[in-house]
């Protein structure tokens, strides 16, 4: 059971670290109006990964006997594309550190916590990184140890409060902090960050 809430905080913490155009988005919302605005949009992102990560055990489960018979294959297959994202994401931050001209827009609409919520929700939700980030480590845990029901929602919970408490510390990180996250070095650091993670996510797939 706990093993399947820390592999949710691993993976949480794996798809939310990354500082990009939501992150230096939720920055300045809570600069510009409130920790209040900050704050609901932090929880928007972590609620469309936890979407996505229930989505990913539902669809995980679902497969379960399908899957059985190709269970070696299909982690190989999972490894691939996680290293693969730790490879994207390494390689973005890179050519955005090599750019750093480039840098969010901020969004009027977005100045109260509902709409600040509803927004960032529906912008994390358009990206199809994190779903396929998710079913790759999902269904690769359904055929290395079939996960219980019980450990799959410890993993659903684990990855929306590892996600929600790196966006609230962005929310809350303050001048300083926000000046450090969101600078080039910043943003390098924490997207080699996240790689690291999961090819760490990749690596214990076939440990």
């Amino acid at each position: 059971m706990i093993d399947a809430f820390v592999a949710g905080v691993v993976a949480g913490y794996g798809v939310a670290i990354p500082v990009g155009a939501i992150a230096i988005l939720i920055m300045g919302l809570a600069a510009r109006t409130s920790f209040r605005v900050g704050a609901a949009a932090a929880l928007g992102v972590a609620t469309a990964d936890g979407l996505y990560a229930a989505v990913a055990v539902l669809g995980g489960a679902a497969l379960a006997g399908v899957i059985a018979p190709i269970a070696t294959p299909l982690r190989w297959v999972a490894v691939v594309v996680l290293l693969g994202l730790a490879a994207h994401t390494a390689v973005t931050a890179v050519r955005h550190h090599r750019d750093p001209a480039r840098a969010a827009r901020t969004r009027d609409g977005l100045g109260t916590p509902a709409r600040a919520y509803g927004g960032i929700l529906a912008l994390t939700l358009l990206n199809p990184m994190t779903i396929v980030y998710f079913a790759a480590l999902v269904l690769g845990r359904q055929a290395s140890d079939e996960l219980e029901p019980a450990g799959e929602v410890l993993f659903v919970v684990g990855a929306f409060l590892a996600s929600a408490s790196w966006q609230l510390l962005i929310a809350s990180g303050g001048t300083l902090v926000g000046r450090l996250l969101t600078g080039p070095r910043g943003r390098l650091y924490t997207a080699l960050a996240s790689s690291l993670l999961i090819i760490v996510l990749a690596v214990g797939l076939v440990a």
